[in-house]
């Protein structure tokens, strides 16, 4: 297998970072005002990402896939079960991504949502063809013309207005920390699927995280800072007004097609661990299919529901991944399927659930996770393993 080297990892997170479902979920930042706006954002990201590099460093250590390592805790069935669920979730991102990016694309150029989902998914399909380490100039040219045009966009939303109060209903600042922490760890199922093809996995993984994080930090700023600055939060609108014309076009089909390409390339690697016989690039493409179909059928205009579900399944499950890995040194790839683990995830889904009813300063997954990785460590000091 080629491997990946520090700089294409770089790019590779650099592209998932410019997310324009980032920059929106950052306008729900802003009637907290840019201070704690920008507080919340930045502690989010440091502990979502911290969680996000204990998983890709287990991936890149162990050299297999993010769901591979899913079964050195829970066993082979064990494995299979959270396979399946990162499949589905992959396949709602990628209908998310197309859909969103269709409607902010159909805002500036009104010919058809229905084409504009057409033409991100042929993208989609057009990196997944050429495949993640073939990339190499055509990833180069892209990241080079989003961080051209996203630096133009800053220009254009925090030199043109005045600060001001956005009317609404600001969330508390613990429920913003927990919308910061939502992405990165929606990428926590993921991040294993490249740090373990890197030719230096611990060095790949950390840039990767670092280079992610402060992409993801910005996107959201330019989200808050869009209504903050300018009173408005579509994207697409701000840069009509300030006559970006192709420039948004490239800008906002270009940062989905590389982002929901992750989504579906994971889809296929995830889908491999369900079954050898699987062809992960033919899965990642069916995924953009139905993708397609889901971005034209149905409406997708609030995820934050989506969101916390992503964070309520796979929260507890890294938090046992860690403790199994970095604390017990336990390997239970070899089994059928641990019960053991799986009762403890099932009581960590049930807390997050629980704890979503709280006002935490620092949001409830990293509660979660930590009183989740706490019941691992007890459950093997009170009934150890022969």
């Amino acid at each position: 297998m080629k491997k990946t080297t520090v700089f294409q990892n770089g790019l590779i997170w650099f592209g998932a970072g410019v997310s324009l479902a980032e920059i929106l979920t950052g306008t729900y930042f802003a009637p907290l005002g840019m201070g704690r706006g920008l507080a919340a954002i930045l502690l989010g990201h440091v502990i979502g990402c911290a969680m996000m590099y204990l998983a890709g460093l287990i991936g890149g250590r162990t050299g297999r896939s993010a769901m591979e390592t899913v079964k050195m805790s829970f066993g082979q069935r064990g494995g299979m079960l959270f396979a399946f669920l990162n499949v589905l979730q992959l396949v709602g991102w990628t209908a998310i991504m197309i859909y969103d990016g269709a409607l902010a694309v159909g805002g500036i150029f009104t010919v058809g949502h229905w084409v504009w989902c057409l033409v991100i998914g042929g993208l989609i399909l057009l990196w997944i063809a050429v495949g993640i380490t073939n990339l190499g100039l055509l990833n180069k040219i892209a990241m080079t013309a989003l961080l051209a045009l996203t630096l133009v966009l800053c220009g254009v939303i925090f030199s043109g207005g005045a600060l001001r109060t956005v009317p609404g209903d600001a969330m508390s600042f613990g429920a913003a920390v927990e919308l910061a922490v939502a992405m990165p760890l929606s990428w926590l199922p993921l991040i294993s699927d490249y740090t373990r093809e890197a030719e230096k996995p611990a060095r790949a993984t950390a840039v990767s995280v670092a280079v992610y994080g402060l992409v993801s930090c910005w996107m959201y700023v330019i989200g808050m800072g869009a209504a903050i600055y300018t009173g408005e939060s579509d994207i697409a609108r701000i840069m009509v007004k300030a006559g970006l014309g192709i420039a948004a076009l490239v800008i906002l089909i270009l940062s989905t097609v590389t982002t929901t390409f992750l989504d579906a390339w994971s889809a296929g690697i995830s889908a491999e661990s369900l079954s050898k016989k699987l062809s992960g690039k033919w899965v990642a493409m069916a995924v953009t299919v139905v993708g397609i179909a889901g971005a034209i059928l149905f409406p997708m205009d609030d995820i934050t529901n989506f969101l916390y579900l992503i964070g309520s399944v796979f929260a507890p499950m890294i938090a046992i991944q860690i403790a199994d890995f970095f604390w017990l040194g336990r390997d239970r790839f070899g089994v059928d399927a641990d019960g053991r683990n799986l009762a403890i995830w099932l009581a960590g889904f049930l807390l997050y659930r629980g704890l979503m009813y709280t006002d935490l300063p620092v949001g409830y997954t990293l509660a979660d996770m930590v009183l989740t990785a706490a019941l691992c460590l007890a459950a093997d000091r009170l009934l150890p393993r022969r």
